[in-house]
């Protein structure tokens, strides 16, 4: 069983950044694609990026695109989510997911792990 861990949440103003972490209780980290997606209050959950374990290719969401950069440290069984540029409409806990081959990256039910949620408020 692994256990994701994610931390860098918070209030920010628009146009603000923020950096998002989730840890992995596991030694073969550089072996799972790691994912972001979030949920807003009322909405479905979303695919916001994805960074996959071959070559590390990433994957974003297109209302993030060119604000968000997700990059990994296998080092330290971290994956990171830098948010800039954040408008209100990014308000939503942000969760982390892992799986080793996930089917569809952009769907949260193709992974096998998850953490709890940190939550990211952006005041307009």
């Amino acid at each position: 069983q692994v256990q994701l861990v994610e931390s860098g949440g918070g209030l920010v103003q628009a146009g603000g950044s923020l950096r998002l972490s989730c840890v992995a209780s596991t030694r073969t980290f550089s072996e799972y694609a790691m994912g972001w997606f979030r949920q807003a209050p009322g909405k479905e959950r979303e695919f916001v990026a994805v960074i996959r374990w071959i070559a590390d290719r990433t994957y974003y969401a297109d209302s993030v695109k060119g604000r968000f950069t997700i990059s990994r440290d296998n080092a330290k069984n971290t994956v990171y989510l830098q948010m800039n540029s954040l408008k209100p409409e990014d308000t939503a806990v942000y969760y982390c997911y892992g799986a080793r081959a996930p089917s569809d990256y952009r769907d949260h039910k193709s992974y096998d792990y998850w953490g709890q949620g940190t939550q990211v408020t952006v005041s307009s």
